[in-house]
């Protein structure tokens, strides 16, 4: 195997199944001065994209219609 110019290496795609490593998989590299090994990291404390987004929009919608109206609206009664 040959790490590329831009420092990349293909992982097997046996390997990856068996340790886990699917796309979006955060890993740790470690050097012990002579091997070098990649785990999977710990999760991280902090919160995801999609869960900040939410957060942000939440309790930004304005009330005003009640379901009834909001039914009849999209239905064009």
């Amino acid at each position: 195997m040959r790490v590329t110019t831009k420092g990349q290496v293909t992982i097997p795609l046996y390997i990856r199944e068996r340790a886990g490593l699917y796309p979006e998989t955060e890993v740790e590299f470690h050097y012990d001065g002579n091997i070098v090994s990649i785990v999977k990291a710990k999760p991280s404390k902090k919160a995801g994209r999609g869960a900040r987004l939410v957060e942000t929009l939440r309790g930004s919608a304005g009330g005003g219609l009640s379901t009834d109206e909001i039914m009849a609206l999209t239905r064009g009664e």
